[in-house]
């Protein structure tokens, strides 16, 4: 489980609370601006806060930053490497102690098949395109909590990781999110795709200017006349194909 009692940050996150289960995927949603990354770099041990995270029976502001790389993964927004090295090279920062990336065998191979990344490890990181090194640094943070290799795995963290990605590759991730959460690894990540969260959240976390607008099941805060007012622009919800779906206009 991960609790956050009164959680703040400043005036960029007010004081908010909630608690989210063994596996469950929480998807945050809000405009831009209403604190989203705030509270996942918070919620990572990496951003100064006021009030208590807790991971499982731990407070993270007892854990050391290697006891905090054992727990979560954390991906945020773009970024590169400061220095340059091959995709191998960058996924071998992420396994942990214990273990080499030969180690790892043929469950890394299935991984960065599906990712379709396999074809990319000898090349450098800085040649790949937006969308592959984004696959590569998901890789990454599956490497660093997937329990086969990491016993303390509890949580992964990921800033809109669909950003960067064709609708394609935007699939591939859904799927490996629903995976890694079936083995009990808690997700929780930024998303600006509605329709998305309808569909694979099992929380929603719902922020407006810093202040949580509402916190619980998909069906209780995926409301039209709550985003609505949230998002300010005209939204209803329909069923297409025996699915619900959200239009916008």
């Amino acid at each position: 489980m991960i609790c956050v009692d009164a959680l703040s940050v400043g005036n960029r996150l007010l004081p908010l609370s909630f608690k989210v289960e063994k596996g469950d995927v929480l998807h945050v949603i809000g405009p831009n601006g209403s604190g989203k990354s705030t509270l996942l770099s918070a919620l990572s041990g990496l951003l100064g806060y006021k009030g208590e995270i807790h991971y499982g029976d731990r407070n993270i502001e007892q854990l050391s930053l290697e006891e905090l790389a054992a727990v979560r993964a954390y991906l945020v927004q773009q970024e590169r490497p400061a220095f340059t090295m091959t995709v191998l090279q960058f996924l071998s920062l992420s396994v942990p102690n214990g273990h080499t990336l030969t180690d790892l065998g043929k469950p890394l191979e299935t991984l960065c098949s599906q990712l379709q990344i396999n074809d990319k490890v000898v090349r450098d990181t800085t040649t790949l395109s937006g969308g592959e090194w984004q696959r590569v640094r998901l890789a990454a943070m599956c490497i660093q909590v997937m329990p086969q290799w990491n016993p303390y795995g509890k949580l992964l963290i990921l800033d809109e990781p669909a950003a960067p990605l064709d609708i394609g590759q935007e699939s591939l991730l859904y799927e490996l999110i629903e995976q890694i959460s079936k083995l009990g690894i808690t997700v929780v990540m930024a998303n600006h795709d509605l329709n998305r969260t309808l569909q694979y959240a099992d929380k929603v976390l719902l922020l407006e200017n810093g202040t949580s607008k509402g916190f619980g099941d998909v069906k209780e805060i995926m409301n039209p006349e709550l985003l609505a007012k949230v998002y300010k622009t005209k939204i209803r919800r329909v069923e297409l194909e025996g699915a619900p779906h959200l239009i916008f206009r």
